[in-house]
């Protein structure tokens, strides 16, 4: 027992662990640190102090004035994202476990990176072994609910990414011509939810409706079921009303919002930029590499 304490102790740092003591000086109510303030502070030898210091800032992680160190704008943005994925997920997890309660069924909570949405909540059930999906997982935005749901409340410059990485058949029944997908989304658009009739996986279905004011949709509620292509149908009333109270939980139903030119203002628009979600998103990646 004994060796293997000083084994751990004598083992040497590895850069991530020396880079986060470097970062680690910086708490404190002094904004501004010299080099051998930081090699000080965090028991880093100078020279290997001053080398990760130089990378930090080439990564934004830090900015340099004269001598002096202090935190970077990227560090504010990563706070600052980490925050409000912190707080969706807070607001939305009493509400996804009452959804959860009432249909029975595998309920997530989804947002868009790219031309894939990756799984922020993921609550199960007795069905939960027979849908494929876990917390930190993704799966391509065209052929799932959540997707879709996201798609056809985004800008159109989103829709023509997804579909210029290719819309591959996962089954018989997933979507892949470009104009089948458009007319999807339109529907969508017309009658407020999305489905997933076994396009992504087969004998899984699913229905999800996008968490949305007047303009783009940030995330998205989402059921799935393995028991026939009409359980979706029965089940978007809830799933609806879900995603509707998570917006009124994150926002409030009283804050105005910008109205969308192809629908009138009944939602507050939400408080996050595009940019602050593909920051969000870089974040989740950073975070799972962690």
């Amino acid at each position: 027992m004994l060796d293997q304490v000083l084994e751990t102790e004598l083992a040497p740092l590895s850069l991530l662990e020396k880079a986060a003591k470097v970062l680690g000086a910086f708490e404190g109510p002094q904004p501004r640190l010299s080099l051998t303030e930081v090699a000080r502070r965090s028991g880093i030898p100078r020279s290997s102090a001053h080398r990760i210091l130089d990378q930090l800032v080439q990564l934004r992680w830090l900015d340099r004035e004269g001598r002096d160190y202090r935190m970077g704008v990227r560090m504010l943005e990563l706070g600052a994202l980490a925050s409000h994925h912190n707080r969706l997920r807070r607001a939305a997890l009493p509400l996804l476990h009452a959804l959860h309660e009432q249909t029975g069924r595998v309920v997530h909570l989804s947002v868009l990176d790219g031309a894939e949405v990756v799984f922020l909540e993921r609550i199960g059930g007795p069905e939960a072994t027979a849908v494929p999906s876990r917390v930190g997982g993704r799966m391509p935005a065209y052929c799932t609910a959540t997707g879709k749901a996201i798609l056809a409340f985004s800008d159109p410059a989103v829709v023509e990414h997804v579909l210029a990485q290719g819309l591959r058949p996962r089954t018989a029944r997933t979507l892949v011509r470009p104009l089948a997908l458009r007319s999807e989304l339109a529907a969508v658009r017309e009658r407020g939810v999305a489905f997933d009739r076994e396009e992504s996986f087969r004998g899984i279905s699913c229905v999800a409706a996008p968490l949305r004011g007047a303009g783009r949709a940030v995330a998205a509620v989402s059921v799935s079921s393995g028991r026939g292509d009409r359980e979706p149908a029965r089940l978007a009333p809830a799933v609806l009303a879900c995603a509707r109270a998570v917006w009124r939980e994150l926002y409030g139903p009283g804050r105005p919002g910008r109205a969308a030119a192809s629908s009138p203002a009944r939602d507050p628009e939400p408080a996050v930029s595009s940019q602050a979600m593909d920051n969000m998103m870089g974040w989740l990646r950073f975070s799972e590499w962690m």
